[in-house]
């Protein structure tokens, strides 16, 4: 494994060996290591980005590694550096391995074969969003002690979701049912949804999911408005707080953030019992820090063969 380029390139005995690591730094909240000391890694987000950002940032750091960030409005891509002249140039500075946002879809794959830099997607267009995804199957996974049997119900902005673009590939592999639901003009075309995949109506995917993840409604890739108020598009496709009272006895509320409160999730819900929104936040420090040590390390570090995995 040389690069984290999406989910739909990993196998599932890679996906849960991922999800194995990060739950052992998950188990060790706040705890540094020198595993990467002395080694240099790139920040290069062209998008704007917080949580995710400031996520591969405080992993890198708990890691040991030198960080260097970019941002689009400071880098030379301004200029019109290509972003394959800003790895090479990096990649000559001794620089190892490059977290990458991008507004475009596909930049990391053709980017993979020609650089020796290990790359990480950061989020790329409405393609992938990666170790956005394995965090949420961590967050499952410690929760329900399982994924396998979970029935995930995504609802919202399918159309543009990155999160969805990975989870339409890592659910199914690792034996979780998926549903989804949203509005029509917010729909994936229907040959990017992989068989067995089921959309349904926003009641029944409420009622029946052991997870009911919201999706941001993305207004900046929208060209019109979809809904002619906000409150119209929370009472036909929003979590309300009269929809989260029919969810199932047990099921709980994610959602990958940003958060659009009282439109796409009543504002009482975010931080309600049966959420584990920021549940997710905080695992995305120990799932970034699995990635970039198995990517880095090859996962033989001997502060990997150290940890005792904690078993789900």
């Amino acid at each position: 494994m040389n690069h984290l380029i999406g989910m739909k390139e990993l196998e599932k005995p890679q996906i849960e060996a991922l999800l194995d690591r990060a739950n052992a730094w998950a188990e060790r909240p706040g705890e540094q290591t020198d595993i990467l000391n002395g080694r240099f890694v790139a920040n290069l987000f062209l998008e704007p980005s917080t949580r995710t950002r400031f996520s591969f940032e405080v992993a890198e750091k708990r890691l040991g590694a030198h960080v260097l960030n970019f941002t689009a409005e400071t880098s030379s891509t301004t200029k019109g550096e290509t972003v394959y002249d800003t790895l090479r140039t990096l990649e000559s500075m001794g620089v190892e391995a490059a977290v990458i946002r991008t507004k475009e879809n596909q930049l990391l794959q053709d980017l993979a074969g020609q650089v020796q830099l290990r790359l990480i997607n950061a989020g790329d267009g409405t393609n992938e969003h990666p170790t956005q995804c394995l965090l949420d199957l961590l967050t499952m996974k410690r929760y329900f002690g399982k994924i396998a049997g979970l029935k995930v119900a995504i609802i919202g902005d399918l159309r543009h979701s990155r999160v969805l673009g990975s989870h339409l590939h890592a659910l199914p592999k690792l034996g979780a049912e998926l549903i989804l639901s949203g509005p029509p003009s917010m729909m994936r075309a229907k040959e990017e949804v992989p068989a067995g995949v089921k959309t349904v109506d926003i009641e029944e995917a409420i009622e029946t999911a052991d997870v009911v993840m919201m999706l941001r409604v993305q207004l900046e890739r929208h060209e019109h408005a979809l809904f002619d108020t906000k409150e119209l598009y929370h009472q036909a496709y929003g979590l309300t707080l009269e929809r989260a009272q029919r969810m199932k006895k047990g099921a709980v509320i994610m959602h990958p953030a940003p958060i659009n409160r009282g439109v796409e999730i009543d504002t009482n819900l975010v931080e309600a019992e049966q959420s584990l929104i920021f549940t997710q936040m905080s695992n995305g420090v120990p799932v970034r820090m699995a990635v970039l040590e198995t990517l880095m390390t090859g996962g033989e570090s001997k502060w990997a063969s150290s940890l005792q995995m904690a078993s789900f």
